[in-house]
């Protein structure tokens, strides 16, 4: 998009265009997809499986702290794809709300109440002139003790959907057309189908 096509109307995030659109919003989908990874998860009968690349961006750095995927509980766990900074933040926050939930209610929070908070909090970056949208998409997975294993996609837009599989990042589309055809037969896999699926 050129400087001129926007008109302006990406200069504050809280302006539409008149076709409708937050660019802001939409920027925050090009800095996932700039990221350069793909990330790709499955949800079977008795597992869930999530797996993404690994970009070591300097020969320097020490690649054990390069990560991509982050506990939030013990039961619970989240993968970023996109800004490794904007990851972060919202992983200590994500800890920070499961925390209390557990403290206030005694029990670990469900995946899907924590895919919603997340999903609430990035649609609230949308909402004001002061904050922009975090360049991620986060994966929330774990496993339910009532629902079994869970998959949850949040976007930076504040959408959030439960998946069979999905995928986020650069490629995603192609990983999207192959967990497809992949699933079309048999939906729920076995823990070693899911596996094998997701690589």
């Amino acid at each position: 998009m050129s400087r001129g096509t926007g008109a302006g109307y990406d200069r504050h995030i809280t302006i539409f265009s008149p076709e409708g659109r937050l660019y802001q919003v939409e920027y925050a989908f090009k800095a996932v997809k700039a990221s350069g990874i793909t990330s790709i998860g499955v949800r079977g009968k008795d597992s869930v499986c999530v797996v993404t690349q690994k970009k070591v961006p300097d020969k320097l750095l020490d690649q054990t702290s390069v990560t991509h995927l982050f506990p939030i509980t013990k039961y619970l766990g989240l993968l970023a794809t996109g800004m490794t900074a904007d990851a972060r933040s919202l992983v200590q926050q994500a800890r920070n709300e499961a925390a209390e939930f557990r403290f206030k209610w005694g029990y670990e929070m469900p995946v899907d109440v924590l895919a919603k908070w997340i999903a609430d909090k990035s649609q609230i970056y949308t909402q004001h002139a002061y904050m922009r949208p975090l360049g991620v998409v986060a994966m929330v997975l774990g496993i339910d003790e009532e629902k079994g294993p869970q998959l949850f996609k949040c976007d930076p837009a504040g959408h959030f959907f439960g998946h069979k599989a999905t995928s986020a990042g650069l490629k995603e589309q192609e990983a999207i057309n192959f967990l497809e055809k992949k699933m079309k037969n048999d939906p729920a896999f076995s823990y070693e189908e899911t596996v094998q699926a997701r690589i």
